[in-house]
């Protein structure tokens, strides 16, 4: 076991009022919420040091070194491929909270086209995993939020950023907490515990994989948030990884290695809460591995179609196509302004620009409109839908 032993979740009794009008919810729903109910006593961290079966501490420290490796080879490399990196782990992260989209409709959501939901949903976690790594360099309670605020600020500004002041739980029903399978802190401990969290997140003394696996775990079981706590939860892992100086120029898609096993993550998560870090380091170690294997691979397809174009597009050496092809590697879908302005050149321009492109079969416009036309570049979209089939994969045994 531990030298010191982990915190266990407790439980305490909680006063509840059943707002369930009788003329739309069943009597025998109304009578499960019905009395008290047990609310988590989420025990302080900041001082706790955990210490992990030697086999679970090996595993974590070679995956941080195969993470070092990973960027410093992918963020050398003249391609954008952090753009890239970022968006497939905000779409994995979604995943998770079963918010699926593909790699062309986000990519419309992102110009602000017409979009589902799922793509917005996706969009937002990318505007919310890029506020996690401008304020890497100080996670505290206000970074945390403003994570939570970029998440949110366009689907429920009314709740983004801010602390929830209601109880929330997990499973179970709607109507109340009574059966569920884990109901949070009520909601008046939330800002002292996060403020804990944070106090543990700038420790210098855990190493640093260690430190955003428990991290995250703390996170999700505090559950600030009435809602987005998952996708927040693991862009602060990214925040971690980028303040402990592990990832320095791209975001590793742990969350693509965390779909490989959604159900083994979960059930970490369940073990943290009976005291038992190993499992949820554990998790985190092996989605980091599947993800680096999976990333590697993304980025070397798309190394692949971008030399492919230059054996098939014809233009001079300066022309702006040239700079197009590198945008589409990080934006795969353009529009006319979109171009314009990575060009620096009127957007009644860009058909000229993307000739060459249409001409090679590069880029297809797939409105069909003669207005707010777009491009896609479907040899891109493949690839990361691709990446995106392959993180689905369960691992089986």
């Amino acid at each position: 076991m531990f030298a010191d032993d982990w915190p266990r979740v407790g439980a305490r009794e909680v006063g509840w009022r059943p707002s369930l009008p009788d003329d739309v919810v069943p009597r025998a729903v109304r009578l499960r919420h019905v009395g008290p109910y047990r609310a988590a006593v989420v025990p302080r961290i900041s001082d706790r040091h955990p210490v992990l079966d030697p086999s679970v501490q090996k595993a974590a420290e070679e995956a941080v070194s195969e993470i070092a490796r990973f960027d410093a080879r992918t963020g050398a490399d003249r391609t954008p491929f952090a753009a890239v990196l970022l968006r497939t782990e905000s779409a994995s992260s979604s995943r998770i909270e079963q918010l699926t989209s593909g790699a062309r409709a986000i990519a419309v959501a992102e110009l602000g086209g017409p979009s589902t939901r799922n793509a917005e949903a996706v969009v937002g976690n990318v505007h919310a995993m890029q506020a996690a790594l401008d304020l890497a360099a100080e996670p505290t309670p206000d970074a945390i939020l403003a994570m939570h605020g970029a998440l949110l600020r366009d689907s429920a500004p009314d709740i983004a950023g801010r602390w929830r002041t209601a109880q929330v739980w997990v499973g179970g029903d709607s109507h109340g907490p009574h059966g569920a399978e884990y109901v949070a802190p009520v909601a008046d401990e939330v800002p002292d515990l996060v403020e804990d969290l944070a106090r543990f997140a700038r420790r210098e003394d855990v190493p640093g994989l260690v430190l955003a696996a428990i991290a995250h775990a703390q996170f999700e079981t505090i559950h600030p948030f009435p809602d987005g706590n998952g996708r927040v939860g693991r862009a602060l892992v990214h925040a971690l990884l980028r303040h402990h100086g592990i990832t320095r120029s791209v975001t590793v898609p742990v969350s693509a290695g965390l779909l490989t096993d959604v159900d083994g993550y979960f059930a970490a998560l369940t073990a943290y809460r009976g005291g038992d870090p190993n499992a949820v380091v554990t998790a985190f170690t092996r989605g980091t591995l599947a993800a680096l294997t999976n990333a590697a691979a993304l980025v070397q397809e798309l190394r692949a179609i971008r030399a492919g174009w230059q054996d098939t597009v014809r233009a001079r050496a300066d022309a702006g196509a040239w700079r197009v092809a590198d945008l589409l590697l990080r934006q795969p879908v353009l529009d006319s302004p979109l171009v314009g302005r990575e060009l620096g050149a009127p957007p009644q321009n860009a058909v000229r620009v993307l000739a060459p492109l249409i001409e090679a079969g590069v880029l297809t416009e797939f409105t069909g409109q003669k207005r707010n036309r777009m491009w896609q570049a479907r040899e891109v979209l493949d690839a990361l839908d691709a990446f995106a089939t392959r993180a689905g994969r369960r691992s089986v045994g």
